[in-house]
């Protein structure tokens, strides 16, 4: 059981909302929200004076054992608090976020980008805590056991962020290998953005008919999943699945997945899946904006895609089309709409590409064939012993085929 609490300006029950969701995740149910309308936080404890005596109360109300701040707190906030409160403990938005990451990673790479990030958001905050091991002993004017305890601790973290760093990098090496093979082939690649819970998996699924982890937490996805999916016009592309983005997500965190984040911006197009159903879907919009402009993805080539219209009733839709005319609507999960967003896929890649004719020796038409997922046949006409093939692809891959079928 646990008390939430906020401060902000505007909007912060729905940022409380989202805390509630967060806890949810990790199976921690919230008693009650508690919030402060006010420009900043209190320098010393978050809240104010008057505000933290209401929380104090309801803590002793509901027998809570937690805190949870819907801010990234400094340890002198955090100590006050906890001590004004008779020893509740106290945690942030970032530990909370944190701890869903490091239950959610499965592979070697997200247990190490976890475990960097943890250790990246308490490095500076060791400093807070020298104080509390020096109480094991020492008086004034003397070097208490706090003192060197700390500066250990401090440069063990820091030996094992170098440790870590150097692991992730060579996993970016390999990741690079692969990155640099898929371009050498010329497989198109769509990554599916947006907002943590929008569905990305769900569409994967959808899209692939491929077995994607499913669940109706934020966060569930942590490492990229990527599925191939073959098109009308059969011409085969790759489509990742990534992880969710939120508001105020951590700079850590960034930071650490900043090499799992990157692998957005190689995409050739981005589908930006938006929730429907979802009231604050603007602002979250807004968020995922902000996350695509810090790993250099914003000039990507987008859709906008609202999902989960089964949700929504035929108002909020016809209200959102309005607004966003460009925009598809979808239901991922009823497997609604997934021709439209397919042939607006289709059209993006058919606009980039050329359209040539070829005349050759019927002989040669398997040659046509054996390209068939990286270049369109439109049309066939057959005279005789010859064939005259219209085709659309990339320029590269257009002179191959005149190369194979020419007859000399």
């Amino acid at each position: 059981m646990l008390v939430a609490v906020g401060v902000r300006e505007e909007k912060i029950r729905e940022s409380l909302e989202e805390m509630k969701g967060l806890c949810f995740t990790l199976g921690v149910e919230v008693a009650e929200m508690l919030w402060q309308k006010r420009g900043k936080p209190d320098p010393a404890t978050y809240l104010g004076k008057g505000k933290l005596e209401k929380l104090k109360e309801v803590v002793e109300y509901h027998g809570a054992e937690l805190v949870i701040v819907d801010d990234e707190i400094n340890p002198f906030q955090s100590k006050n608090m906890r001590e004004f409160l008779e020893n509740v403990e106290v945690l942030d938005r970032t530990q909370v976020i944190l701890e869903i990451f490091a239950r959610h990673a499965t592979s070697e790479e997200g247990k190490l980008q976890v475990e960097m990030a943890y250790l990246m958001y308490e490095l500076p905050r060791l400093v807070g805590k020298g104080e509390e091991l020096s109480r094991l002993g020492g008086g004034i004017g003397t070097r208490g056991p706090g003192e060197p305890l700390l500066e250990q601790l401090r440069r063990y973290i820091k030996d094992r962020i170098t440790v870590l760093r150097k692991k992730l990098e060579e996993i970016e090496r390999e990741r690079e290998i692969q990155r640099k093979k898929r371009l050498e082939n010329k497989i198109p690649h769509v990554s599916i953005v947006g907002y943590t819970n929008a569905g990305k998996s769900t569409l994967l699924k959808a899209l692939t008919d491929s077995d994607v982890y499913i669940a109706d937490k934020l966060f569930a996805t942590l490492e990229p999943v990527t599925r191939r999916l073959k098109l009308k016009s059969g011409r085969v592309i790759l489509v990742s699945d990534t992880v969710g983005f939120i508001r105020k997500l951590p700079h850590t965190i960034i930071s650490a997945f900043r090499a799992t984040l990157s692998e957005i911006k190689y995409s050739d197009v981005l589908i930006h899946l938006v929730d429907a159903s979802d009231p604050y879907l603007e602002e979250k919009m807004r968020a995922s904006e902000k996350v695509l402009e810090e790993i250099d993805a914003l000039d990507l080539e987008r859709i906008l895609c609202f999902n989960k219209i089964d949700l929504c009733p035929r108002e909020r839709i016809e209200v959102l089309r309005k607004r966003y005319p460009d925009a598809l609507f979808i239901s991922a999960k009823e497997k609604a709409g997934l021709d439209e967003l397919l042939d607006r896929i289709e059209s993006i890649f058919s606009r980039r590409e050329k359209r040539i004719r070829l005349t050759f020796h019927v002989s040669k038409i398997g040659e046509i064939y054996s390209m068939r997922e990286k270049v369109e046949i439109l049309e066939e006409l057959y005279d005789g012993d010859r064939v005259t093939v219209t085709v659309q692809g990339n320029e590269e891959d257009l002179e191959i085929l005149k190369k194979r079928v020419e007859i000399s």
